[in-house]
């Protein structure tokens, strides 16, 4: 989806082992495939809760990367994942490292011009294989 491209900001939630879940922002990249979160500092990286709850095992996560196309028209747009989460060596935005590589399951989008809506619905759920 071109419009995951243009974004480089989200929100992800992943799960303790005690079941507490966590949402923070992360700067994203997506490369037609895979969903890569990873941080500019591997020693932070390293101690984050996303990264030990998906080390840990709790590999389900979920993202929300969203925007404003325009305020006046309200028009937000964006797209909800569902999906799970491996940590695995990559050179990506942050340069080479440990980062987060996620991968679709399901997708929901909204307010993104090309979308297909059928009568009656505001997003397009997507389904992954």
């Amino acid at each position: 989806m071109q419009y995951l491209k243009t974004q480089h900001l989200a929100r992800i939630a992943t799960v303790s082992s005690k079941g507490q879940p966590d949402v923070v922002p992360v700067g994203l990249e997506f490369d037609s495939k895979y969903l890569w979160v990873g941080s500019h500092s591997q020693e932070i990286f390293h101690r984050t809760l996303k990264y030990l709850n998906v080390k840990n095992g709790n590999k389900l996560v979920a993202l929300t990367v969203d925007d404003m196309e325009s305020i006046d028209p309200w028009r937000p747009r964006g797209v909800k994942i569902h999906g799970s989460a491996e940590v695995v060596e990559h050179k990506g935005q942050f340069g080479p490292g440990k980062y987060l590589r996620i991968t679709p399951k399901v997708t929901w989008a909204w307010g993104i011009k090309g979308l297909k809506l059928k009568p009656g619905e505001f997003r397009v759920k997507t389904l992954h294989e």
